[in-house]
């Protein structure tokens, strides 16, 4: 994504852009836009919360972002464009931020939304509930509301504009407050029959089976969705998820969720487009986690000599059907917070053996020490990295035991209980280190709080460096500060980022307008429709 422009500039450009898509602009010029129909999308799990507001998760968003609303989303061209808000500016020292709220617009159940909705979504739920969304408001103290269509952000320390700009289209879901107020939040109802602005409003969930959402008849957009109605089917089995792609019975499989021998096969498919266009927003990458608890662990050579082992070039080539690149560091080089030059951890076995023989740990009957592997369930790339460590591992003479554990197993013991030597799951960047990247190396995250940095590893330099470009309102230093940042944690590796990925979209040819913002399968698809 391009730096984000001159606020003068980008004022007067969010006013033309939130325009243009109030008008629908950005529709194909080449064909009419075709009313009607059912779209059928793949879902491989079921999920506790539809509401995106409360849980921030691309499974949450592929349902609830076509129901709920955000104040900010992402254009074609990866800049923030006004959806609940329209117009937006900061102070000069970066602690009062106000929105301008858009006009004329109904919650589902006929409520008109106002201000009062954005003070209490960001107060009670972003800032206390929300994953990221806690973090990224922690030094939000009040949000005034002087009439319903003006929403005021107060900040005890200066909110970089870009910073937030970059997180609401994630973290800035707008829940109604006559539906939550004086409820227990994740409790309510709503969280899995959602009511909100958009495009569509819930139908019915079955579950184990679908969930429905219908046409808004009153959206704000006037003459907008294109669609009838979009139809969620459940389908854990992936080879199962393939032939419906492949009998008609699903049009879209999104955020890699057939299995990567199946993409593959169906690359080549005439009726069918496989591609990570459209998810440039929602780069991920395969994590090494350890545990600087564990002797062994607590030396950087031994560490450095783990990541040295494990030829990840091999790994994404041969075990991701070349879907990716090595990662370089927290950062993803798709960002463009990402600056080359970082200390370079690349394959290199010769190094590895030396590094931990240095550490004295040399070989006793062709093992060195014995380390536990927790895989995170979330996915064919997760297990198959992890077998390839255990791999890898081996050829240097450390002996890894696989522990295999469900969801809720896996982050009780990686994040609350600390029952780990190494752990390997997933990193997805949100547009910005701040929103949920540098709680990997900060220390002082709540113990039990998932994704954050639980490694038993603290720097007082990597610390500062953190805080310091939270609050920083120049962006060309902000940037240097994460250069610092990058060359720090790729020195200390509490965590290594290996892969740098993009999600990948199964999509059939009918659809049309598909894929055209960098986050589009967690984007409203309010100008999707389906050729005849």
């Amino acid at each position: 994504m391009p730096m984000l422009p001159s606020r003068r500039s980008f004022l007067s450009s969010v006013a033309l852009a939130s325009l243009l898509a109030a008008q629908g602009v950005g529709v194909s010029a080449q064909e009419t836009p075709v009313r009607g129909g059912v779209l059928n999308v793949h879902m491989n799990a079921e999920q506790r919360v539809i509401n995106p507001a409360v849980r921030a998760s691309v499974d949450v968003y592929l349902i609830g972002s076509k129901i709920m609303e955000p104040l900010v989303d992402l254009d074609t061209k990866g800049q923030p464009v006004g959806v609940l808000a329209t117009a937006w500016t900061t102070s000069d020292d970066g602690k009062t931020i106000t929105f301008t709220l858009r006009e004329n617009v109904k919650w589902h159940d006929g409520k008109p939304f106002t201000s009062a909705d954005v003070q209490y979504t960001a107060m009670e739920i972003w800032k206390k509930h929300l994953n990221y969304g806690s973090t990224l408001q922690k030094n939000l103290e009040a949000v005034e509301t002087p009439d319903a269509l003006t929403a005021v952000f107060k900040y005890s320390q200066p909110m970089p504009i870009d910073l937030l700009l970059r997180a609401l289209p994630d973290l800035g879901y707008v829940a109604p407050k006559h539906v939550y107020e004086g409820t227990n939040v994740l409790d309510n109802p709503a969280n899995l029959e959602p009511i909100g602005t958009g495009p569509f409003k819930f139908g019915k969930y079955e579950r184990g089976q679908y969930f429905i959402a219908e046409r808004n008849p009153d959206y704000w957009r006037k003459g907008f969705p294109y669609l009838d109605r979009i139809v969620w089917k459940f389908i854990p089995d992936k080879a199962a998820a393939a032939a419906a792609l492949e009998t008609g019975s699903v049009d879209l499989s999104a955020y890699t969720s057939l299995t990567l021998s199946d993409i593959d096969r169906l690359r080549k498919h005439k009726d069918f487009t496989v591609s990570t266009k459209g998810n440039e927003g929602n780069a991920v990458q395969n994590t090494v986690e350890f545990n600087v608890r564990r002797k062994e662990l607590s030396d950087i050579r031994v560490r450095r000599a783990i990541v040295h082992a494990i030829d990840t070039d091999f790994f994404i080539e041969n075990m991701l059907y070349g879907f990716g690149k090595r990662g370089q560091g927290p950062i993803p080089q798709s960002s463009d917070f990402f600056v080359p030059g970082a200390p370079d951890l690349k394959f290199d076995v010769a190094l590895a053996n030396k590094l931990l023989d240095e550490a004295g740990y040399p070989r006793k009957g062709g093992t060195r020490f014995k380390l536990r592997l927790l895989p995170a369930p979330w996915g064919e790339d997760v297990s198959s990295f992890a077998t390839f460590i255990q791999q890898s591992l081996a050829a240097i003479g450390i002996q890894v035991e696989m522990v295999q554990r469900d969801a809720a197993g896996f982050l009780s013991d990686v994040y609350r209980d600390w029952n780990f030597d190494l752990a390997t799951g997933r990193h997805q960047y949100r547009s910005d280190p701040a929103v949920s990247t540098t709680v990997w190396y900060r220390s002082g995250a709540p113990k039990g709080a998932p994704w954050t940095n639980q490694w038993g590893w603290q720097d007082a330099e990597i610390d500062r460096v953190i805080d310091e470009a939270a609050v920083e309102l120049d962006p060309a230093k902000r940037k240097s500060q994460y250069v610092e940042f990058v060359k720090l944690a790729n020195t200390q590796i509490p965590v290594w980022m290996a892969t740098d990925r993009e999600f990948i979209s199964v999509t059939s040819k009918k659809l049309q307008n598909d894929h055209n913002t960098p986050r589009w399968p967690s984007s409203s698809w309010y100008d999707l429709w389906l050729k005849k």
